[in-house]
């Protein structure tokens, strides 16, 4: 009972009024820091069981219940990793010490290991979890805000059909397959990888992703165009169970060193990412003419405002709207002796 140290760190072992016992870390290497917390952890414990004082839940309270309550989330795994990163820096305080001076010393940390992008991921974490405790679990009144950096929004690079030609000519056989199938169906690299051949009806020449493997939750039929079967027809044969597979296995990370070597020999720029496929996929729909309402289906995105990123690639239905003023402009300058020389 009393106090015992894991590795450098101080943690503490009580038994409270109820009996129950608690275990939490301290925080601190530092033995008098460790026995203050202590003991103002065990008054805490008695003010909160005996005098009905609501108890102060700790971060740490806070990350466990939301780990347990988004277990379904999509991005579960995801948040369990952050989690594990934000505990150097949170994993000793109170709910209430979560401060914003805390929250903004966090956010300059991740910024200068990483990017603006991957820092605002990790606040928004923090902000959702210190929001549910607020508005669902009733453990805080306030909370700090959460300022998130602005982020700039970069051009969307996508391939020539020259460049996805010689990228396809460099990538090993596995990985070509795979990259020709997201450049045919515009499929993010999860489904690709998983995709099962009973997901697949070669002879209506559709595939099908279900809700629960989707992004926006939603299931998304996919046509197969030619270059699409003809990846398929390659794969028969080589899984009973999987289309892509490498060494009886799906492929289940694409950006390799295979990845980054291939784009190298290609002349591609090494930043250029797998998900950039996408991009090039729905970058060639609207160049060839495709309405962003079938994109928007097409691409099972949840949201227009997703598929008006490509907008500016198709201006064609624009063009009768921009000549209206032609007449207008050409009726003043019929003349050349009005239009004065360059």
């Amino acid at each position: 009972m009393g106090l015992y140290r894991r590795g450098d760190v101080w943690w503490v072992h009580l038994t409270a009024p109820n009996g129950t016992r608690v275990r939490r870390s301290t925080g601190t290497s530092i033995e008098v820091q460790a026995q203050e917390f202590h003991d103002r952890l065990k008054v805490q414990l008695w003010e909160e069981q005996r005098l009905g004082v609501r108890p102060e839940r700790s971060w740490q309270d806070a990350a466990v219940r939301w780990v347990k309550e988004t277990r379904d989330k999509r991005s579960h795994g995801k948040d369990v990793a952050k989690l594990r990163w934000l505990d150097r820096y949170l994993g000793h305080l109170l709910l209430s010490q979560v401060t914003r001076d805390v929250i903004d010393a966090i956010a300059e940390r991740k910024v200068r290991e990483s990017s603006r992008s991957n820092a605002n991921r990790y606040l928004a974490l923090i902000r959702a979890i210190l929001r549910r405790a607020r508005d669902e679990w009733n453990w805080l009144e306030t909370i700090p805000k959460v300022r998130l950096f602005r982020e700039p929004r970069g051009r969307i690079r996508f391939l020539t059909p020259e460049e996805a030609r010689r990228l396809l000519d460099e990538l090993p056989p596995h990985l070509r397959d795979m990259a020709q199938f997201a450049l045919a169906t515009g499929l993010r690299q999860r489904n690709v990888s998983f995709l099962r051949w009973e997901q697949v009806d070669m002879a209506r020449r559709v595939a099908w992703i279900h809700p629960d493997e989707a992004k926006a939750g939603r299931a998304i039929g996919v046509p197969l165009n030619e270059s699409a079967v003809a990846v398929l027809r390659r794969r028969l044969g080589t899984d009973n169970a999987h289309v892509f597979t490498y060494e009886g296995k799906p492929v289940a990370r694409c950006s390799t060193k295979a990845w980054k070597a291939a784009l190298e020999r290609a002349g591609i720029e090494r930043s250029f990412r797998w998900h950039d496929l996408r991009h090039t996929w729905a970058s060639w729909h609207v160049q060839s003419g495709t309405p962003l309402q079938e994109l928007m289906e097409l691409g099972g995105w949840a949201s227009f405002e997703m598929v008006l990123r490509y907008a500016h690639l198709a201006a064609d239905h624009l063009r009768g709207a921009a000549c209206r003023i032609d007449d207008t402009f050409l009726s003043h300058t019929k003349n050349p002796q009005h239009v004065r020389a360059v």
